[in-house]
């Protein structure tokens, strides 16, 4: 039987159009892209495509938006081979990252992609990006969530956006490409996520749960403990120098931050490092922090470790839990 796949299109650069004030959502681009892919209509796979009722420019993305896609693909799962999802680049690899861990041991590909350029704007890389990504969601053995751009497939939560002029503005700096399309597909069986059982849950989330705090030269205590004190926090991702370093010599921002371990605030350390990863106990620095209870995230982005610290506290209620299930690689997100 013919695959069928969904597209599901929630915004961004790929469905937009030029306006007095710069680039806006275009009305009706569903219409469009079907009228787009309906040239190649013999050599695609059976098409649903679908808008969300409230489109998202990528840089208005919010935590509850994360639910609301999921939704939107878990309704059509059962009739649908394989989905790919249209989303902004801006903030694609937080939603690929999230998406990872609400659809955990998903059976079926879920790709993500958008454009740095408008489809129906002169050298858009919307169709490549497109047409690869549908290639991927139909007959090949991938089983999870993907970011495809210029040409390749990269690991959803391994994912970040580096680049914000080019076409090839995404790579997966810990981890290696999941495949390469030129002339022929280049997928690396041995780097797709084993099979798993399903594990879905679409949480409702709440933004004030999760917030980020990068270490910078100077950086104030006071600053430090309003963001740590804030009553509604439940986690904090800190932002730290090379293998986990922070300012140990400032006793007011350690104590800041042990303050939000003690009344249950889950503190994990990710590093600002493009490549690497946490080694919280390379220098007495980074030591401090296991010794206030702060989690190493090793080699995961900001995004995954942002994303997976807010499904795992929407999920469960208990500190000590989410702490021990963030420091288990749950879906590739972490060697």
């Amino acid at each position: 039987m013919r695959a069928r796949v969904l597209v599901l299109h929630t915004g961004g650069t790929i469905g937009m159009a030029a306006a007095a004030d710069g680039l806006r959502p275009m009305a009706g681009f569903g219409a469009v892209l079907e009228q787009h892919l309906a040239a190649q209509a013999a050599a695609l796979p059976a098409l649903d495509i679908v808008e969300l009722d409230q489109l998202i420019d990528s840089a208005n993305l919010r935590p509850a938006h994360w639910r609301t896609i999921a939704e939107a693909l878990l309704a059509r799962w059962e009739r649908h081979d394989g989905f790919v999802v249209l989303h902004g680049t801006d903030t694609m690899a937080w939603t690929a990252s999230a998406l990872s861990f609400m659809l955990r041991g998903t059976d079926k590909p879920v790709i993500l992609t958008g454009a740095q350029i408008p489809l129906l704007a002169p050298r858009s890389d919307a169709p490549a990006n497109l047409h690869g990504a549908l290639a991927l969601a139909t007959g090949t053995p991938v089983r999870e969530v993907g970011v495809y751009f210029h040409h390749r497939l990269l690991r959803g939560n391994r994912s970040s956006k580096l680049k914000s002029t080019a076409f090839d503005a995404f790579d997966s700096p810990n981890y290696p490409p999941l495949a390469e399309l030129g002339i022929e597909l280049a997928l690396h069986r041995e780097r797709l996520l084993p099979a798993a059982a399903r594990d879905f849950i679409v949480p409702a989330f709440d933004a004030d749960a999760v917030a980020v705090l990068t270490m910078h030269p100077g950086l104030s205590s006071h600053v430090a403990a309003a963001v740590a004190d804030t009553p509604a926090l439940r986690g904090l991702v800190l932002r730290s120098y090379g293998a986990g370093n922070v300012a140990d010599a400032e006793p007011a921002l350690m104590a800041a931050l042990a303050r939000a371990v003690a009344r249950g605030v889950v503190v994990v350390n990710v590093t600002q490092c493009t490549y690497g990863g946490v080694r919280q106990g390379a220098y007495a620095t980074g030591a401090a922090l296991s010794r206030i209870g702060v989690v190493a995230a090793g080699d995961m982005t900001l995004e995954a470790a942002f994303a997976k610290l807010h499904v795992l506290l929407a999920r469960h209620a208990d500190p000590a839990t989410v702490r021990a299930q963030f420091a288990q690689p749950l879906c590739g997100e972490l060697s």
